[in-house]
């Protein structure tokens, strides 16, 4: 026998269709609705609405073997076979995380094919994946940020058995396992929901209507997100969640809904024995995030940090298009670096107001903040969805990779970069509706012009091709000026995880000296001097020591080094 509940407060009649046999279900003065019948444990099932012969798939289905429009299939997390039962768990903090995206980290595309690089990232010293998002959108390739059934596993990844499998290799070579989760939307296609009950909200965020967590009717949306969040955790395994766009959720609650969720997630963590993280992506820099709940903070492990890649990115690159525009200088970077937000209660350009709050640097550790070179969103969004690797020489590259993986931050990369990958990795999606595909492409070109792309250059997200694009290619990886970056990365996550000087998280102790007119760098870790030259000629930088780790071979001197055009030097200070 198999228990049925769904919440449906909106209709007035719910019916259950299991294999074309309809049920009567009773309702509840709460709005649930529910029955027990004799089911086999794979039955194709679903709910009817009122007079409508539509059978829904059920809003906290586990599998949609056919797709998110259609029946969804019973799966049971007790029946499948694991290996990790042990598994100890590990912490986020100062770890390197990888993110992926299922579909384009191999040719394949599922989680079984990208089992079989595994062994890639335990050899390149990674600590975590950080899977994009994998729960059911419609259509077979896309980002994954438009879910509709947030609970189920997208099925051309492999579906649950799949991520089950994945988490279950990854546990094994000691990889942690982080799932990108959506909770600020939900998708244009497939979406039931409101039908259902009242999941929506009044207001609008970029990507769509907002979700209901602080209007009328909000607790059940709330326990759906919560429990949602906690699922992936517990019946998949995971060792956490990236949490997209969290400044979109619009709570106005006593309690925020993400202080609501650390809550939880700490309880899980307790009855599960090992450790749980929550990674948010935030646009607010505002350090109420990541301070602990006992301090009057949300208590979130950790959260992304814009203002790091930026002020990297454009003082390496020289961009300053768009929101770029405050940063570019060595006195951007040098600050950034050292007290992990720019915009901290300042003007910012770009939002044509202030932005932001200062972090404590003495109470809440670097670690709590994810420093990267490139992420999906950096790389995604631009409109030819192009990589650092296709603009900047290999010394510049480097250049990033050493100021990320030797700063006091937690550390991400994004699939490829380890190698400079030529391939780009632009936005694809494939919604079957021809309306919303039409919608979907024009709206690309729209938002790029008005930041002065070519509309003729912007790839169609429904082109097939744009999809195929973006797939790596792992035969570039051991060749050339690929493998000779593949072999600084190895080396320099290796000095991190051996270096003491590299653990230390506070910021307080960290030292920068920089001048802008010869375009060099020096972040002191106690004594390692990371020592970078930005500028295109070789220069003079006043720092010496034993050499630790090189781009290119620097001339050390007594009291300064002669370092290349664009390359570092670890150098060891007595």
């Amino acid at each position: 026998m198999a228990e049925f509940r769904v919440w449906a407060p909106k209709p007035e009649l719910v019916r259950l269709d299991v294999d074309g046999v309809v049920h009567v279900m009773t309702s509840t003065e709460d709005g649930w609705w529910h029955t027990t019948v004799d089911a086999a444990p794979d039955a194709r099932y679903g709910y009817l609405l009122d007079d409508d012969p539509i059978v829904l798939p059920d809003p906290r289905s586990a599998r949609q073997p056919d797709g998110v429009h259609e029946r969804s299939q019973l799966w049971d997390p007790a029946q499948v076979t694991r290996t990790d039962d042990d598994w100890p768990g590990r912490s986020v903090a100062g770890a390197v995380i990888y993110e992926l995206h299922i579909g384009t980290f191999t040719a394949a595309g599922t989680f079984d094919s990208a089992i079989e690089k595994l062994n890639h990232l335990v050899d390149l010293g990674i600590d975590f994946v950080e899977l994009m998002p994998v729960n059911s959108f419609s259509g077979t390739h896309g980002w994954g940020y438009d879910g509709v059934l947030w609970y189920s596993v997208h099925e051309p990844y492999g579906g649950p058995d799949g991520l089950v499998r994945f988490v279950d290799a990854c546990h094994a070579r000691g990889l942690g396992v982080l799932i990108d989760a959506v909770f600020n939307h939900l998708g244009p296609s497939g979406n039931y929901l409101p039908r259902l009950g009242p999941y929506l909200s009044s207001g609008r965020n970029p990507w769509g209507e907002g979700i209901n967590i602080a209007d009328a009717d909000s607790d059940e949306v709330r326990h759906y997100i919560i429990g949602c969040a906690l699922r992936w955790m517990r019946d998949f395994h995971a060792d956490g969640l990236r949490l997209d766009a969290v400044h979109a959720l619009v709570d106005t609650t006593a309690v925020h809904i993400l202080e609501e969720l650390a809550t939880e997630t700490d309880w899980l963590s307790r009855q599960l024995g090992r450790p749980l993280a929550l990674i948010a992506e935030s646009d607010l820099n505002d350090p109420r995030l990541i301070t602990p709940r006992d301090a009057g903070g949300y208590g979130v492990t950790a959260q992304w940090d814009d203002d790091i890649h930026h002020a990297i990115h454009t003082a390496v690159s020289g961009e300053r298009q768009g929101y770029y525009a405050d940063f570019g200088s060595l006195a951007t970077l040098a600050h950034t670096l050292r007290h992990g937000f720019f915009h901290a209660g300042t003007y910012s350009s770009f939002r044509r107001r202030r932005h932001g709050r200062p972090l404590d640097t003495s109470e809440i550790p670097a670690t709590r903040l994810l420093a990267y070179t490139c992420t999906h969103d950096q790389v995604g969004n631009r409109a030819l969805g192009d990589r650092p690797s296709q603009n900047l020489t290999a010394g510049q590259l480097a250049i990033k990779a050493a100021l990320v993986l030797s700063s006091p931050y937690t550390a991400m990369l994004f699939m490829g970069e380890e190698w400079g990958a030529s391939t780009p990795f632009q936005f694809f999606s494939s919604h079957p509706e021809p309306e919303l595909a039409l919608a979907t492409a024009e709206g690309r070109k729209a938002e790029f012009a008005e930041h002065g792309w070519d509309a003729d250059e912007i790839p169609d997200p429904q082109d097939p091709q744009t999809f195929a694009r973006s797939k790596l290619d792992w035969d570039e990886a051991d060749t050339g000026e690929h493998a000779r970056l593949l072999q600084l990365y190895r080396a320099l996550i290796a000095l991190r995880r051996s270096e003491p000087d590299l653990a230390d998280p506070w910021l307080d102790h960290l030292v920068v000296d920089y001048d802008e007119d010869q375009h060099w760098i020096v972040v002191r870790r106690n004594q390692l001097a990371i020592a970078c030259n930005l500028g295109a000629r070789a220069t003079s930088v006043p720092v010496s020591g034993s050499l630790v780790l090189a781009w290119e071979p620097p001339s050390i001197g007594t009291k300064a080094t002669e370092l290349p055009a664009h390359s570092f030097a670890i150098l060891r200070c007595i």
